[in-house]
């Protein structure tokens, strides 16, 4: 066991060990909760940036630490070339296990129109007809549009009323909206029942 950690903290693999050694203490923490697994905002080949990073210092410092036990004492540079040589196994090792991984993190499907469709929205004409009309919506990721909308009825949609987009009309290119403001009629008053 001395041979092993003399190996692992000499030169080259010290420097993978201590990539190592935050990688696995990256990966504790996020195993009991106290950090997110997308560490980094990147996707190498479909898999998330932490894990193939990761994967890469682990293979490679495996690389490393063969590398350095099968030369056995050697110069300076050619434990670099050991170093680099890992580097390189590391990343063509890392590449080959992304592949079958890349199926575990499916990627989000492109933004669709009916991606609105069952989500409230605002009026923003004078009114809406069954030929006439618009009003904004607000997406799942907080981002809004200004949508052409129809009614199949003769509900009040005025500018500012909020309507339930129900249906999307692929060839007239706009959203079916019906009234969220169910059995009240604006034009009535208290005093009019």
């Amino acid at each position: 066991m001395g041979e092993f950690f003399a190996a692992s903290l000499g030169f080259p693999v010290a420097v993978l060990s201590v990539l190592l050694v935050v990688v696995v203490a990256y990966w504790l923490l996020v195993a009991f909760g106290a950090a997110d697994a997308d560490w980094v905002e990147l996707d190498i080949g479909g898999v998330p940036a932490t894990l193939g990073l990761s994967l890469l210092i682990a293979v490679s410092w495996f690389a490393c630490l063969a590398g350095v036990e099968l030369l056995g004492p050697t110069s300076t540079p050619a434990r670099l070339g050991v170093l680099g040589g890992s580097l390189v196994v590391g990343l063509v090792l890392t590449r080959f296990a992304m592949t079958p991984l890349k199926r575990l993190f499916p990627e989000d499907p492109p933004a669709s129109r009916l991606d609105f469709v069952g989500r409230p929205c605002v009026i923003r004409t004078g009114r809406v007809t069954r030929t006439f009309g618009q009003a904004e919506v607000t997406a799942a990721d907080g981002s809004s549009a200004v949508v052409q909308v129809r009614q199949p009825g003769e509900d009040p949609l005025t500018a500012g009323t909020t309507a339930l987009i129900f249906d999307y009309d692929v060839d007239g290119e706009f959203f079916w909206v019906a009234s969220l403001d169910f059995g009240h009629d604006p034009t009535l008053t208290r005093g009019d029942h």
